[in-house]
């Protein structure tokens, strides 16, 4: 099984430069949520499959443009600052349907709607099982336990010297970690950070393309030897 990072049983010399999710899984599901954007009229649903027919960290990444925003730290968004944000990510929906799904999560009337609650709601479902193995991985990586895995809690985990652009002396440790983050980031603005909601959006893409819960939990146990 091969997700997330794809480590031999008995080395983890590939564990630092796999891609955190496989180009076949992200393939596939890029092709089924095209597919099913034709058969849904449900705007939530369409603006889901809009941002997994961009792969594993499509979600994600409209959660961090979101997040770019918010220039007051409020966590909230008004209508203009939503479009906007959708126009940024090049997510091409009419202004009705970005309307109706705004009235959708402003469910007070306040004119604003609360972006984590927004993010948390357009995530694929994941069952408690597959949230709870995503969270075993998170805690393991996050070595100071608080919340945000950064370059040093990978220091403490993995080694970075198998790396092949460390090993020719083109990266030092360092920017092997920081390559390992950045995986999780978004394209717009790459901090070398991964917080809980990162790696919880990111896995709801991947999560997306896997059918059973058993799969997943085995590819998940795999790849981060939980």
């Amino acid at each position: 099984v091969c997700c997330v990072l794809c480590v031999n049983p008995h080395s983890m010399r590939a564990l630092v430069f796999q891609m955190p999710g496989t180009a076949r899984h992200d393939r596939e599901m890029a092709i089924q949520a095209k597919r099913n954007l034709s058969k849904t009229t449900d705007p939530v649903e369409r603006l889901r499959l809009k941002c997994l027919a961009r792969g594993s960290a499509g979600i994600k990444g409209l959660g961090r443009v979101f997040r770019i925003m918010d220039d007051d730290n409020s966590r909230t968004l008004d209508f203009k600052e939503f479009v906007k944000g959708l126009n940024d990510y090049a997510m091409m929906i009419d202004k009705e349907e970005a309307q109706e799904i705004f009235r959708i999560f402003d469910k007070d009337g306040s004119g604003t709607i609360d972006f984590d609650e927004f993010l948390v709601t357009l995530r694929p479902p994941m069952s408690n099982a597959r949230k709870e193995i995503i969270m075993q991985a998170f805690r393991k990586l996050d070595k100071t336990g608080d919340g945000v895995i950064t370059i040093e809690d990978l220091r403490g985990v993995y080694n970075a010297k198998h790396h092949p652009k460390y090993q020719n002396g083109d990266w030092t440790e360092d920017q092997v970690f920081r390559a390992f983050l950045d995986n999780f980031d978004s394209p717009y603005d790459k901090d070398g950070k991964v917080t809980t909601e990162e790696f919880m959006n990111y896995y709801a893409g991947v999560s997306a393309s896997i059918d059973t819960d058993v799969y997943f939990i085995i590819m998940m146990k795999n790849a981060w030897k939980l």
